[in-house]
């Protein structure tokens, strides 16, 4: 019996040679797809959780590829077609046959890379002109199954007088076909049509991927029609009393069902913070910072999910996942010491932080000598509008009514080599470097927690438990943000979607004890400050200052929050005419008085002591962070029902 190896290796040849004879779109070379494991023809089902990994994993491919720019563009809100261009090396007929006969086996990072030219000739962990791989298994392009069965691949190399057109039909996998083929390796992914035609520029090169005829459950998500389909059903229901739900606060418009956009009484389709006459990176600058200007408008906890339609989430994570710049700069670039308190995380189990020099006025970067970021090649990506930038701040931040006025940033960078393991069992060595970057307000409340990239790169977004960290002081894990960068290592430690971690890994393990070794290190240094900074202003108690409403809301405070450096959010209670306050409350009780069904209202002259204690209760609310877990409509809902009680007499 012949070699599996040797007549698939002989179809793939005779594949490429098909490819290399067409010269135009009447020459179509037809094949099938074909998955080196039986288990990988389920990415035809979706491995992936949501549309936006497939444009992540497109991106990726871009960015191995040595693109410098990738542009995707939608016809929102429609959501009917989508494309993604980036000005990569592109795929030779040989690349693309082997991709197309090879699903999951992957030449990356491997020999045979070199010898297709999708990797560096003297390390295949290298793309060709030196960036760190993201891609690993083979699978990337495929993901597009998440949003369509049906695409186009359109790829030229420089210097070929054709570029390569593939349409890609996939086949769904299902338990039927998978007892079909469980004697063989290979199984059946779908057909693909593939011809030549000439190209009119010669030094062009790139790679675009066409995703046509979107399934009607990716566009539906992408078009957020459970969240439009809610909010017209609530309107509906407002005749019987009930209240109307609200559509999200920015949002790129909405369709019907007949796929007509719906224009609002001022004639727009959309809301959003930017211009149209804004550049890309000015319009997501101003995305951003609509986030923290929540704050200002006195709302505590700004979620994305909150305030943004499924598309705006999607930006925001896709932004948060590629190796795209900071939208205020990298940290690393920063001159920390005069806005900041920053130390060197001690990797000793029991050790203790640094202190960094305040007087040394170079970047950190410099100073610590870190290297992430510093071998990361220009990469640009834009989706419609938008440049998409790390929507991470750290300049300029709200402080609160916290002790210290200044973020607190723990560094730290760490190699082992796991001598004690044989490699095959530890993966490696793994190589890392990060920061923990504490601040009393972090937003939008998505950011508060862990973040690992791996050659600059995330499948995973913001991990709120620290990777499952057993303390009590829930307050300070909410005010951190971390970001570690894997320079080597933890790859083999990733499931198959890229989206979350085998956390038995040698690598998660290690990870995880260091991560949590940091974090006891960062609570250390933040009390000592906080304890230093209020023993400097406190002179004599203050206490007594306070009457004994505000003493028991103030006690409630710090006792849950474990944090007796910081005082209990500011409440504003205001009339339902008035402005709202800005940079004034961290939480406004809106007054919206009803008739009072039990009794008469009360007088005004205990309406200052209800009001003394309706700000109490709020604060103990806060306390418990019941108050975060609620729409901004319910908590208003709420605090304003609370309200009328106290104001309400028998």
């Amino acid at each position: 019996m012949a070699d599996p190896k040797i007549v698939i290796q002989t179809e793939e040849h005779k594949l490429v040679d098909a490819i290399n004879r067409s010269q135009t779109s009447e020459d179509v070379v037809y094949t099938v797809l074909k998955t080196d494991e039986r288990v990988i023809a389920r990415v035809t089902d979706g491995i992936y959780r949501q549309p936006a990994s497939a444009l992540r994993e497109l991106i990726s491919n871009a960015y191995d590829a040595d693109a410098s720019k990738v542009v995707i563009k939608t016809d929102a809100p429609r959501f009917s077609r989508i494309s993604v261009e980036d000005n990569g090396h592109g795929m030779t007929p040989k690349a693309l046959g082997n991709m197309l006969m090879h699903i999951g086996g992957s030449a990356k990072r491997n020999n045979q890379g070199a010898a297709l030219g999708i990797t560096n000739e003297i390390d295949n962990d290298l793309s060709p002109n030196g960036r760190k791989l993201i891609g690993k298994i083979g699978i990337g392009i495929f993901s597009v199954a998440q949003l369509t069965y049906n695409f186009q691949i359109i790829t030229k190399t420089k210097g070929d007088n054709f570029r390569t057109i593939a349409v890609v039909n996939l086949r769904q996998y299902s338990d039927e076909s998978a007892e079909i083929v469980s004697d063989i390796d290979q199984f059946e992914s779908g057909r693909v049509s593939v011809w030549r035609e000439k190209a009119i520029d010669i030094d062009v090169h790139g790679t675009t991927i066409i995703l046509n005829n979107i399934r009607p459950q990716a566009r539906n998500t992408l078009q957020s029609r459970e969240v439009w389909s809610a909010v017209e059903q609530s309107e509906d229901n407002t005749v019987t009393g009930d209240l109307a739900l609200q559509p999200p606060k920015y949002h790129i418009g909405k369709v019907d069902a007949t796929g007509k956009i719906f224009r609002e009484a001022n004639n727009r389709t959309s809301t959003v913070p930017w211009l149209p006459e804004d550049k890309p990176n000015d319009a997501f600058a101003k995305l951003v910072d609509v986030i923290w200007q929540e704050l200002e408008n006195s709302n505590p906890n700004p979620q994305l999910d909150k305030l943004f339609d499924y598309y705006l989430q999607m930006v925001w994570n896709l932004s948060l996942a590629i190796p795209a710049p900071y939208v205020q700069g990298d940290l690393f670039d920063m001159q920390v010491n005069h806005w900041s308190d920053s130390y060197l995380i001690s990797n000793e189990p029991k050790g203790q932080p640094t202190e960094i020099d305040k007087t040394d006025d170079r970047p950190i970067r410099e100073i610590l000598n870190l290297q992430e970021g510093t071998t990361i090649q220009h990469f640009e990506v834009f989706i419609d509008d938008l440049q998409l930038l790390r929507p991470i701040k750290y300049l300029g931040l709200p402080t609160g009514g916290h002790a210290l006025k200044k973020p607190l940033i723990l560094f730290g960078k760490c190699r082992e080599e796991f001598n004690n393991y044989q490699k095959e069992l530890s993966g490696g060595p793994l190589d890392f470097e990060a920061y923990l970057f504490w601040t009393p307000k972090i937003a939008p409340t998505e950011h508060r927690g862990s973040l690992i990239r791996i050659n600059g790169s995330s499948g995973t977004l913001f991990d709120p438990t620290f990777f499952r960290y057993q303390i009590a002081e829930q307050t300070r894990l909410k005010q951190i943000t971390c970001e570690i960068f894997v320079h080597e290592g933890i790859d083999s430690a990733l499931n198959i979607d890229r989206e979350s971690f085998n956390f038995a890994h040698p690598h998660s393990a290690f990870l995880t004890r260091w991560l949590h070794s940091a974090l006891r290190q960062l609570a250390t240094t933040n009390k000592k400050i906080a304890s230093e900074v209020r023993s400097g202003i406190r002179g004599e108690s203050i206490e007594h200052q306070k009457t004994e409403i505000q003493q028991i809301a103030f006690n409630v405070w710090q006792r849950e929050s474990k944090d007796e450096f910081s005082n209990p959010p500011i409440v504003a209670i205001k009339d339902q005419q008035e402005p709202v306050p800005k940079s004034s409350a961290d939480i406004v009780v809106v007054k919206s008085p009803i008739k009072n069904i039990i009794g008469r209202r009360s007088t005004s002259a205990n309406s200052q002591f209800n009001s003394e204690k309706m700000i109490a209760i709020t604060q103990i609310l806060a306390s418990f962070g019941l108050l975060e877990k609620l729409t901004q409509q319910q908590q208003d809902r709420l605090l304003n029902a609370i309200y009328n009680v106290l104001e309400s007499t028998e």
